[in-house]
């Protein structure tokens, strides 16, 4: 683009601008451990995240929403401290990030690199940059048993200065890979980072950073060698986490099939069925005390509505005036933040219905499934306890939401998340999300309602391994392993031929066969759903 593009846009607010912060200031939360004192030894490191920055270089092209993207450095790095890498965001949303800085501890966790690699400049390309300034992209060149976990840019084709970085020993730092993408052009391109390896057992710790596609070698992160939770919240805190971030669900006008808590669902007649033995199904204790314990799935177990067509039609809508959600509270990033990953549990899920360019038409039975289990989750900095993003799982896949992007319930910290209908997909906005292209695939509808619950008027802590020693009791239905609902075979092919036969054209047909094929398979009965602890993100990451 030419100059009076780069001066136009460079002369108009973005959203980048102005800083983005929750709503409410944080409250003061319960003493006890290391959880939110704002520093974490790493074992021999000392990190803590710095959230103010410098601009350094915006460019005002490419990336979200072709807005650009802006580089930071950060600013107000506590004495005895160093800078590990440089902040970049895109500038479709308001400031909100951070980076880790360190404190060499043991005399020899950090050194400046010996040289720096220029990976990138914008001096040849016609770029829309800031006041045409050209940003200058470096990678610090490690001495020997020492690696690099950030970059720095610049605006200046001089080298920055040796002292202005620290690399971090090696032992220190683990495999690190790209996230989101935050900007792209010609074929460079800056992506926010996050490590290779995580889960529970992980120890690898983001620093907060962003790598180029140019890195060579790729960017390390952070290791925590010193990984024995005493950065994770008690359980006092974690009630006072879940208090100040517990979202509130909306469900649509429309939803039949309303969540419930776990013992309602048991105590009014759902059945425990045993492989071979179809014709005596057992009635559940309402705490499931007799479901079968640990073990696999191995098919021989299942659960089902009551056999009455009354009360099985009842318990189909649940209860949403009791129901209760069921907190899993685990580290991650090795143990530098904690997920509390909230499960709502569903006694039936509804049938699918599919848009076709301007028509809605139902699907029949495809998506209809007993035993629904759903879940969001709150990732939280142990370093402050702010909430730092969110995640709605959607059928077999999710997203996350930073902050910025978050509609809060009354000015307050809780976020707002809408539950789609019949399906019971989470989404951050109302309206519809069509699993599809071109007008054509599943619907998700959303929308605000009379049918809506805060999440934090009840709740339960059933599981943080972390704690050990019994603190949380599971239970016995957490260690159910098998189906929470039937095999069921509804003939999906011929409902799904029977919509194809109003459909014009094989491009069309094509599109929604594609979208059909993206439902997991309890959508379409062909085996009933499995509990929370079975779930890839139990010990895993959600991505």
């Amino acid at each position: 683009m030419g100059n009076s593009s780069s001066a136009l846009s460079s002369s108009s607010s973005l959203p980048i601008d102005s800083a983005f912060d929750l709503p409410s200031p944080l409250p003061s939360w319960p003493s006890g451990g290391g959880f939110a004192k704002g520093r974490i030894d790493l074992g021999g490191l000392e990190v803590c995240q710095v959230t103010t920055f410098k601009k350094v270089w915006t460019v005002y092209e490419g990336g979200q929403d072709n807005l650009g993207a802006t580089l930071f450095e950060p600013s107000s790095v506590p004495e005895g401290f160093s800078i590990l890498g440089f902040y970049a965001q895109p500038n479709s949303r308001k400031l909100f990030g951070w980076t880790l800085v360190g404190k060499d501890l043991s005399g020899d966790s950090l050194r400046p690199p010996v040289d720096y690699l220029l990976l990138w400049s914008g001096k040849s390309k016609k770029v829309a940059n800031n006041g045409g300034e050209t940003g200058y992209f470096w990678q610090p060149v490690p001495p020997e048993g020492y690696n690099a976990v950030g970059l720095l840019v610049t605006t200046s084709a001089a080298k920055p200065p040796l002292d202005k970085i620290r690399c971090v020993r090696s032992d220190l730092t683990d495999q690190s890979e790209s996230d989101a993408q935050i900007w792209e052009t010609d074929g460079f391109s800056v992506s926010s980072s996050k490590p290779l390896n995580r889960g529970t057992k992980a120890s690898g710790v983001s620093v907060g950073t962003f790598l180029a596609n140019s890195s060579n070698p790729t960017l390390a992160c952070l290791k925590n060698k010193k990984f024995d939770f005493s950065c994770m919240p008690s359980k006092l805190q974690i009630d006072a986490l879940f208090q100040a971030y517990a979202p509130w669900i909306y469900f649509h006008k429309d939803e039949k099939y309303l969540p419930s808590s776990v013992d309602w669902f048991f105590s009014n007649g759902a059945l425990l069925y045993k492989k071979g033995d179809e014709p005596n199904p057992v009635p559940i204790e309402p705490n499931g005390a007799n479901l079968p314990q640990g073990e696999s799935n191995d098919g021989l177990y299942w659960l089902d509505l009551p056999v009455a067509s009354d009360a099985r039609e009842r318990v189909k809508g649940g209860d949403l005036q009791g129901m209760e959600v069921y907190l899993h509270v685990k580290p991650v990033f090795g143990g530098t933040f904690t997920d509390i990953a909230v499960w709502m549990f569903y006694p039936f899920n509804g049938p699918s219905r599919a848009k076709l360019k301007l028509g809605t038409i139902p699907l029949g039975k495809i998506g209809e499934h007993i035993g629904d289990w759903e879940h969001f989750t709150l990732r939280i900095s142990n370093f402050s306890g702010k909430l730092h993003r969110m995640y709605l799982s959607q059928h077999s896949r999710g997203s996350w939401i930073d902050p910025s992007e978050i509609e809060f319930q009354g000015g307050g910290n809780k976020p707002v998340a809408y539950a789609s209908l019949n399906g019971h997909a989470m989404y951050s906005k109302p309206g519809l999300v069509l699993q599809g292209k071109d007008n054509v695939g599943i619907r998700n509808d959303t929308g605000k309602s009379e049918k809506l619950i805060d999440t934090a008027v009840r709740f339960k802590v059933v599981s943080a391994e972390y704690m050990g020693g019994g603190e949380v009791e599971e239970p016995a239905w957490l260690n159910y392993l098998r189906h929470w609902g039937p095999k069921i075979d509804y003939g999906h092919e011929d409902e799904i031929r029977g919509v194809e036969k109003i459909m014009v054209g094989e491009s069309l047909k094509n599109v929604f066969r594609s979208a059909i094929k993206g439902l997991p398979n309890e959508v379409f009965g062909e085996e009933g759903p499995t509990g929370p602890k079975l779930k890839r993100n139990w010990l895993g990451d959600e991505d």
